[in-house]
């Protein structure tokens, strides 16, 4: 099988498994225990928060350590929200994940916020004009993601941190698509807080973190015994943090990325080309064609449905998602798309294809050739 769901989640690398295998199995103390075996793992908590504040180019009291990219999320957007509120009033784009979306319209039903939602091109990209239009004096926090997690639109994110802080508004960024991409110390300088998930860059699953400035108050989700200085209570997982701290820094340290642009560029011109025959339009890129990640590609097949392309590249040897893993089962149409300006039938024909910088060409070219072959089969060619 062809594994082209990177997306949804990563296999986790060895040498992040050769730095972690230890602390499951003989440095397994408690970091708040005194004697040896706690100390032990404090020192290896230590190395994890220096090594992530390393990447971002923050402090280390700016990490805090989370179970994953939606905790990090709704900890900064209700952290603080309601840490320090000079207003109750926010913004978040309209293709944003549901641990934002969600969040945000938590605060809303239960502390009175007033949320407007900016809207996206149909490209993806948040239309800056429109973005600076909803900025208010009393907004409060900002939050918008560098990379869409569906169809690999970046997001101008240094413009809009800019706007919103102009006004003094906080800004949240969720970074979770664009580790392993992009370099996160660039990104962090432009953020009061940003998001990262370990397992979509080789770490463990149930683990991440949230850059957040120590500066800045942060009310806590988890009350507790006050570890992660008191910003996030419980026993920290030291195995986890350590895990997302070195596979932040092998994805700093990666090659350049131009191999996966080219094939990403490969996939999108195989299977337009392959699809978009005798006038007839059998498949739609989704996302900006310029500013986007490498390794998310995503079309709509409009004479199809995209759970049923699905099912066929499976049976071809080739697996893959039709969006956010967060939503799959789901009979609604993609936000995301719907936001963009598609309609819910084409919604409803997605099909994303998502890789790591170590996917083969010949896996490439074997995905290509069974999504255009899948698509006509389906529509009967």
């Amino acid at each position: 099988m062809i594994y082209l769901d990177a997306a949804a989640t990563t296999p986790v690398r060895q040498d992040v498994l050769d730095t972690i295998i230890p602390l499951l199995t003989h440095d397994y103390g408690n970091p708040s225990s005194t004697h040896e075996m706690g100390q032990t793992a404090a020192r290896a908590l230590n190395y994890a928060r220096e090594t992530a504040a390393g990447v971002l180019g923050v402090r280390t009291g700016d990490i805090v350590f989370t179970s994953g990219g939606t905790e990090s999320n709704n900890l900064a957007i209700k952290g603080l929200a309601l840490g320090a509120p000079r207003g109750r009033h926010l913004i978040r784009s309209a293709i944003e994940h549901p641990s934002v979306t969600e969040a945000c319209a938590y605060l809303v039903r239960h502390h009175g916020f007033e949320l407007d939602i900016a809207p996206v091109d149909a490209h993806g990209r948040v239309q800056l004009t429109a973005f600076k239009a909803l900025l208010r004096s009393d907004t409060t926090l900002v939050s918008v993601m560098a990379v869409n997690n569906e169809v690999g639109t970046i997001e101008p994110i240094t413009e809009l941190a800019a706007a919103a802080h102009d006004v003094g508004a906080l800004v949240h960024v969720d970074g979770v698509q664009a580790a392993g991409w992009f370099h996160m110390g660039q990104i962090a300088a432009q953020a009061d807080a940003l998001s990262i998930s370990g397992h979509k860059i080789g770490g463990l699953k149930g683990a991440g973190l949230l850059m957040v400035r120590g500066k800045l108050a942060l009310e806590p989700l988890i009350h507790g015994g006050g570890q992660e200085r008191e910003r996030r209570s419980g026993t920290e997982n030291v195995a986890g943090a350590v895990s997302t701290a070195t596979a932040l820094s092998l994805a700093a340290r990666a090659n350049t990325e131009a191999a996966a642009q080219s094939y990403g560029d490969y996939i999108i011109s195989a299977v337009l080309k392959g699809l978009n025959t005798d006038g007839r339009i059998r498949a739609r890129l989704t996302g900006d064609p310029v500013h986007r990640v490498p390794g998310i590609v995503s079309f709509v097949f409009p004479e199809t449905g995209g759970e049923t392309v699905l099912l066929e590249l499976e049976r071809r040897g080739v697996i893959c998602s039709s969006g956010s893993a967060c939503s799959a089962g789901s009979t609604d149409p993609s936000p995301v798309l719907i936001g963009m300006g598609y309609s819910e039938q084409e919604a409803h024909t997605a099909v994303r294809l998502s890789f790591t910088r170590k996917v083969k060409e010949s896996e490439v070219a074997t995905a290509a050739r069974a999504v255009v072959a899948a698509v006509k089969a389906i529509a009967g060619d």
